[in-house]
């Protein structure tokens, strides 16, 4: 898990993380998709930026209320507009 000290604890948080990996605010190239998993070794929630073959380019932690009440958000996307 990368940035093991960023945990994102609100929706908006995670709506910030998600613009920038969409936009490319982290420098990856190849992003097709985001989503929320959980670490199979000790239950933890994350949210993951993949690439188009499902390798994980970049991820946070997430809070499990963040994890819960962020889905539709991880799912449809921002509603924020981007320049």
């Amino acid at each position: 898990m990368s940035q093991e000290l960023e945990m994102i604890s609100n929706l908006e948080d995670l709506e910030t993380f998600i613009v920038a990996a969409e936009n490319g605010g982290f420098g990856l190239t190849n992003v097709a998709g985001i989503a929320m998993a959980t670490n199979n070794k000790d239950g933890r929630r994350f949210v993951a930026v993949l690439d188009d073959k499902h390798q994980l380019l970049l991820s946070r932690w997430v809070t499990e209320e963040v994890f819960q009440t962020g889905q539709d958000l991880v799912r449809n996307g921002s509603s924020r507009t981007t320049h």
